[in-house]
């Protein structure tokens, strides 16, 4: 039974929420990923998956800076730098592919 109570009394604080919340958009790009990819029965990586990444590891480095967790800020930090690089060659992409 304590086990429980310990489980309910991290949903009380605020941070919790939000930290779970930021793993909840990260992880939604994977979700949309997989959807479409079984839709169109190939591959297929949205722009939209791009900016649910770089949405996510913000929050998600935010929620890092408040626990102080020197791991998670870098690679935070790295993950927004690469992804925010693969949503400029994705637009260049689509700009190529328009022409």
């Amino acid at each position: 039974m304590s086990v429980i109570i310990k489980i309910i009394s991290y949903f009380k604080d605020p941070w919790t929420i939000f930290g779970l919340f930021a793993q909840f958009i990260f992880f939604l790009r994977f979700i949309l990923q997989w959807y479409l990819s079984e839709k169109h029965k190939k591959i297929v990586i949205p722009k939209l998956f791009w900016h649910l990444s770089i949405l996510g590891s913000i929050l998600i480095l935010i929620y890092s800076i408040h626990r102080n967790d020197p791991v998670f800020i870098t690679a935070g930090f790295l993950q927004i730098i690469i992804f925010s690089r693969s949503l400029v060659i994705y637009k260049k992409n689509e700009k190529l592919d328009k022409k």
